[in-house]
């Protein structure tokens, strides 16, 4: 049986747009073109269209899906290894999770979390980079690349940035609570000391960019739901804060 992009689409969620992208860049051939130029996938195909957003749910880039299924092992491994991805994944979040759970408490308690519980969940890639060991070695061989593995020095970087995140979020809403105006002195220099950190850790985000991301998640769900989660109007006081901010530093 043969599907339309459309009902591909349906069947997998996945947009007609990416869909068409993913044919453009040769990551997903439709099994073949009708006379009247329609694209049409098979059981194949489909099956392919799960293996790249499985490998999309564990962050892989386009690129990197692309060299792992080209000449790639029978369905039945590549599955097989991102089960296990997965499962390293899953048992990741949840100590992540838990985490998360502790110092939402401790912020609700107005106590300060153990340093040594802050970071639990991101320690070590050592598991993740195990798990990967069989596909780097297939694109050393084929590419000479090792594209997946991740460093040690990489994960250090992420617990100082997870850090500075949870104490910048902490001191917003602390300062909300406490009443400050959101163009308060105190304000300006936390997002101030906020912006530098960022840069000097290589993300290149300008007191507009900032503006520009939080008014944005006013609009986004997610993020929205995750700020006001933390402190009822927090999300808003962090946009006014950092439009207020942009504008006095252009």
């Amino acid at each position: 049986m043969l599907y339309t992009v459309k009902e591909v689409s349906t069947l997998s969620n996945v947009t007609i747009k990416t869909l068409h992208h993913y044919h453009k860049i040769g990551l997903l051939l439709p099994s073949e073109i009708s006379e009247a130029g329609y694209r049409l996938y098979g059981t194949k195909e489909l099956e392919r269209l799960q293996q790249i957003l499985l490998y999309r749910e564990l962050d892989f880039s386009l690129e990197q899906i692309k060299q792992l299924l080209e000449g790639a092992p029978e369905r039945l491994a590549i599955l097989s290894q991102q089960e296990e991805l997965l499962i390293i994944r899953k048992q990741r979040l949840e100590t992540i999770i838990q985490t998360l759970g502790k110092s939402i408490a401790c912020t609700e308690k107005g106590e300060t979390m153990d340093n040594k519980d802050m970071f639990k969940g991101f320690e070590s890639d050592k598991d993740w980079n195990e798990a990967l060991k069989g596909q780097n070695q297939y694109l050393k061989e084929t590419y000479d690349i090792n594209s997946f593995e991740v460093q040690q020095a990489d994960v250090q970087d992420i617990n100082e940035q997870a850090a500075e995140a949870v104490a910048f979020m902490n001191e917003m809403a602390n300062s909300l609570r406490a009443g400050l105006r959101h163009d308060n002195e105190k304000i300006v220099n936390l997002i101030r000391d906020h912006l530098i950190f960022l840069n000097e850790h290589g993300h290149s985000i300008s007191a507009v960019d900032f503006a520009a991301q939080n008014k944005f998640f006013l609009s986004d769900d997610f993020h929205l739901s995750m700020l006001e989660g933390q402190q009822t109007g927090l999300a808003y006081y962090l946009s006014a804060a950092a439009e207020a901010f942009a504008i006095e530093n252009k």
